[in-house]
């Protein structure tokens, strides 16, 4: 970018606007129906899934290999389980918690075990591997006991994260600054 910065169109600062007021309005629809709001992502990337499982068999049906076959049968798994993601996306998004929560557990156990066992760090570094251990366990009991808390915590995450987002892009829509996604000192 120059050195003279110049300020957008006003449609485009009226655009940013618009997209940061519809930001927060999803993100508070995320806060007040969590678990819809994950029911529908499910839904969308069992939909995704279908299209990317549809690609694959086509591709392994008309371009020659020796993957062809490998491609044409993960394809058709894909589209299987995409498919039951669509039928069932309630079920999907408690199954999707319950392999998180496990994970998390295995995680937070992880961390407890390094916390008591690495004798090379510091007391406070230790104790906050445990204490982190012994929060990310707890969590992980509570998704696995009820994927209802799961779905409301992300929601609850979706939903800040996407205020946060809406408030920077009316600012900068009111301020006539340009929104990038961009990571700082990457030029365009």
């Amino acid at each position: 970018m120059s050195e003279l910065s110049t300020k957008p169109p006003g449609w485009r600062r009226a655009v940013q606007i618009g997209l940061g007021v519809l930001a927060i309005v999803l993100a508070i629809y995320a806060i007040v129906y969590p678990g819809i709001t994950l029911v529908t992502l499910v839904w969308i990337l069992a939909i995704i899934f279908l299209i990317v499982g549809i690609e694959m068999v086509i591709s392994g049906i008309f371009v020659r290999g020796s993957s062809r076959w490998g491609s044409i049968g993960l394809g058709i798994l894909v589209i299987i389980l995409a498919s039951i993601a669509l039928a069932y996306p309630v079920g999907t998004t408690v199954a999707l918690f319950f392999f998180l929560g496990l994970a998390l557990l295995v995680y937070g156990i992880g961390r407890i075990i390094h916390g008591f066992g690495d004798r090379t760090q510091r007391g406070w570094s230790r104790g906050f591997s445990i204490g982190v251990g012994v929060l990310a366990v707890i969590f992980a009991i509570l998704i696995m006991a009820s994927p209802f808390f799961g779905a409301v915590l992300a929601g609850l995450i979706i939903g800040i994260i996407l205020i946060i987002i809406g408030i920077q892009m009316i600012s900068a829509g009111i301020a006539g600054r340009e929104t990038s996604l961009r990571p700082p000192g990457l030029k365009r």
